[in-house]
């Protein structure tokens, strides 16, 4: 791990802890599908800019055409079901449970890595990190947590996001070894937006939007997905999905402090276990952290 990245760690970080609390913001006035589509279309010119400025006008059009069928794949396993998975999850749990809930990504990840990756598979004390982690989703689900069965219903949404976001980076890092990450990035926001408009079209508000609302939108289109993209890309083509999604070491306590100190949420004992569990079984099974292991018994004759 060179200082790059522990600069992309710390700077995604830092931008996607943000941005549960600006989901929960923007779900409070706009439907999930909705807010995620302004969320898109904020995003959309950043990178397309960002694109056109660096190849030029033409070859930037002829790179997204021509990155059509990644796109459309990772435009809709890499943001638009996930971003409405949990925008529409933080309708149910508070910012900080969402969080935590979307550390298991690094616990899925290994887990298709058996199939789709297998340089990156897990194996021994690896394997019991992902029953940890798990374990931990369990806890935090809950038989009967605070907002009854839909904050169930919540939890678990957030939890399949996470499955959708370790296959998506599992493939984007497949894609980066064919197309730039700047290309891969714009077309994921770019058909990402486009799967989503039908469905978005038929939720617009009936009355003029909150300017809360429309902040959190261009905050997590510009910074939390259109600089974010850019910089998750990079991190897949340097470091790997598995270096890339431990990412998520850091959201929940960042996204749990932003949710405590800005909207007033509480942390409840077995939300602190659960968050606890996820990390340490991600920690195990990333190879991070090692079980200990006993001393060999010496037989003597």
């Amino acid at each position: 791990m060179g200082r790059s990245y522990v600069v992309l760690l710390l700077s995604l970080s830092a931008i996607w802890g943000a941005s549960y609390l600006f989901i929960k913001v923007g779900v409070r006035d706009l439907d999930p599908v909705a807010f995620v589509e302004l969320r898109l279309l904020f995003a959309a010119p950043v990178l397309i800019g960002f694109l056109v400025v660096r190849e030029g006008t033409r070859r930037a059009a002829r790179e997204l055409r021509a990155a059509a069928v990644p796109g459309f794949v990772l435009g809709t396993i890499n943001a638009a079901a996930p971003f409405t998975l949990i925008a529409w999850g933080e309708r149910h749990i508070d910012s900080g449970v969402a969080a935590i809930a979307n550390a298991t990504v690094p616990l899925f990840n290994f887990l298709l890595a058996l199939r789709f990756a297998p340089s990156e598979r897990v194996g021994g004390a690896r394997f019991a990190g992902l029953v940890v982690g798990f374990g931990g989703v369990a806890i935090l689900a809950g038989v009967h947590p605070r907002g009854g069965w839909w904050a169930v219903a919540g939890t678990l949404a957030v939890v399949l996001a996470s499955v959708l976001y370790a296959g998506g980076g599992i493939y984007g890092q497949y894609q980066t070894a064919r197309r730039s990450g700047p290309v891969l990035a714009a077309a994921t926001v770019v058909y990402a937006a486009i799967v989503l408009l039908p469905f978005a079209a038929l939720q617009l508000p009936d009355q003029a939007l909150g300017w809360k609302a429309v902040l959190s939108a261009i905050a997590l289109g510009v910074a939390g997905t259109g600089v974010a993209q850019l910089l998750l890309f990079r991190m897949l083509r340097l470091h790997g999905s598995a270096r890339t999604s431990l990412v998520t070491y850091l959201l929940p306590p960042i996204a749990v402090l932003y949710g405590a100190t800005l909207l007033g949420e509480p942390l409840t004992a077995g939300e602190v276990g659960g968050m606890a569990l996820i990390l340490l079984g991600v920690a195990v099974a990333s190879g991070v952290a090692r079980l200990p292991r006993r001393a060999p018994v010496t037989q003597t004759p």
